[in-house]
């Protein structure tokens, strides 16, 4: 089984909607592949309320995607999650190739980045459909 890891600033949102949607994505194209997914600077996310965010919450029921599978609260980024990771995404490059480059420079240039703002630059529906479609693109190359 490989390894998909996921990283945003806070693991509250973004990233956490992509985890669950690629989990329950993944098995239906026959991948063996499961995600994962860690916040970059969990200190910024202050006024996060709960395990996680309702907008992801929402975008994934509305998918169909069962939230009772995981309410843990959001996990910081480590070295050894990035070892174990045979695929690191960091949804929003302008974001977070700043942090990676400030807390770990060594990975910058293994991960991917895509462009999914916070909520402060994009509506919730807007960024959750990019990561979805995102996603769906993202399967399509790892079932080749």
């Amino acid at each position: 089984m490989k390894t998909l890891l996921f990283l945003c600033t806070g693991n509250y949102y973004r990233s956490r909607f992509a985890e669950h949607l690629f989990n329950v994505l993944a098995p239906k194209h026959g991948l063996n592949w499961i995600a994962t997914s860690r916040g970059l600077a969990l200190e910024r996310g202050v006024n996060n309320v709960g395990a996680i965010s309702q907008h992801a919450l929402m975008g994934l029921t509305e998918r169909g995607v069962s939230m009772a599978l995981d309410l843990r609260y959001p996990l910081s980024l480590t070295e050894a999650d990035l070892v174990a990771a045979s695929k690191i995404i960091a949804v929003d490059e302008s974001e977070h190739l700043p942090l990676i480059v400030e807390r770990f420079p060594t990975w910058k240039d293994a991960i991917e980045y895509w462009r999914v703002h916070d909520v402060e630059y994009t509506l919730p529906d807007s960024a959750l459909q990019q990561i979805e479609y995102n996603i769906q693109q993202l399967i399509e190359q790892l079932a080749k």
